[in-house]
């Protein structure tokens, strides 16, 4: 049997960016870099990638996009993949200035679809939906599907739960049935976060007069507490007043999130706790008890020490999508058969103007 070639994800996420290398099934690289960082000095990242001298990378993908090498990726891909107008700098939009960077670069980096773009998710459940699961909660829910096929013993089509992810600035949720994700509540348009609001009440959407990138980074947990560098550590353990309201905040949230996502499911048989905030045991001990109507819980264990869920699962895709041994991870998500944009199903607005708010002619 010939050895498959090197692969490499990557999580871009708001606080750090993770970096997860397989080599032939074995894990070379495995890292985390503040995100600031790694974008005040692309070229230093940009020669780590180089250096570990990868057949294929998945990401960093944004909203997504379907499957699309970074050379193929044109203006108009990227701002889709990052929802980013001309004017905006605060969100992801830094991420786009990286994208260009990889294109130039000539690294083999392929954009990943998000939950939006798959067709195993029922056009109804669509409507009005742009943010219903990041390409990275996609490679999140990989690494779950690896994961719990393996712990079971049984296929993927056999492979049912729901993700939670609790990260460091937005939390999401997403549920999968018989193998393939079927619906989503994206860090945006889904529960409060550890700095996101979550889906927004349209009237304060509507208070706020114009909602920017920045706001939809704003509003949750480090909001109540006024501190975003131990927001995660006053909520594990609260001592205040503050610390409490913040933290039932979260975790109710995310209660009502899994709740409504088992309806998208016949019967999860467990849901999967992933992110930095999932990290703090009496957050997952309480998770655990409020979820226990619904399905067992517990974190998702992964396979690499340091990088997240998300780079892990990113580079099972990236194994698959080369020919390795996860191809049957790959096709049983139906990454190949991703199609769309995030933009298609919007009547609120029309596409058109969302194109137009983006800067796309």
């Amino acid at each position: 049997m010939n050895a498959s070639p090197r692969t490499l994800g990557i999580d871009p996420g708001t606080v750090t960016i993770d970096l997860c290398g397989l080599d032939d099934g074995v894990v070379f690289l495995d890292q985390s870099l503040p995100t600031a960082d790694a974008l005040a000095d692309i070229p230093a990242f940009i020669a780590l990638l180089r250096d570990a001298r990868p057949a294929l990378i998945a990401g960093p993908s944004g909203y997504g996009l379907p499957l699309t090498p970074v050379e193929r990726a044109t203006e108009t891909d990227l701002r889709l993949a990052y929802l980013a107008g001309t004017d905006d700098h605060g969100g992801i939009g830094g991420l786009r200035t990286l994208a260009r960077a990889l294109r130039d670069a000539a690294l083999p980096v392929l954009f990943t679809p998000g939950v939006v773009h798959l067709p195993s998710v029922p056009a109804y459940r669509k409507i009005n939906r742009v943010d219903m699961g990041t390409a990275d909660k996609v490679c999140a829910v990989a690494l779950g599907i690896h994961e719990q096929a393996r712990t079971r013993e049984c296929g993927y089509g056999e492979v049912s739960f729901i993700l939670l992810e609790l990260g460091g600035a937005f939390s999401a949720a997403i549920a999968v049935n018989e193998g393939r994700i079927v619906d989503g509540l994206g860090g945006s348009s889904g529960p409060l976060g550890i700095r996101a609001a979550g889906a927004l009440d349209g009237e304060v959407a509507f208070l706020a007069g114009t909602v920017t990138k920045d706001m939809l980074f704003t509003g949750g947990v480090a909001s109540i507490l006024g501190d975003a560098d131990h927001a995660v550590d006053r909520i594990a353990e609260p001592r205040a007043e503050r610390d409490q309201v913040a933290r039932d905040a979260l975790v109710e949230s995310a209660v009502k999130a899994v709740g409504a996502l088992a309806a998208a499911t016949r019967r999860p048989y467990e849901i999967l706790l992933s992110g930095r905030a999932s990290h703090a045991e009496s957050i997952v001990r309480e998770l655990r008890l409020r979820l226990s109507p619904i399905a067992p819980t517990r974190r998702l264990e992964g396979f690499a020490r340091t990088a997240k869920e998300a780079a892990q699962g990113a580079a099972l895709i990236a194994d698959g999508l080369v020919g390795g041994p996860n191809e049957a991870l790959v096709n049983a998500l139906g990454l190949r058969e991703a199609t769309g944009t995030v933009l298609d199903y919007l009547l609120v607005i029309s596409p058109n103007a969302a194109r137009r708010r983006l800067g796309i002619a």
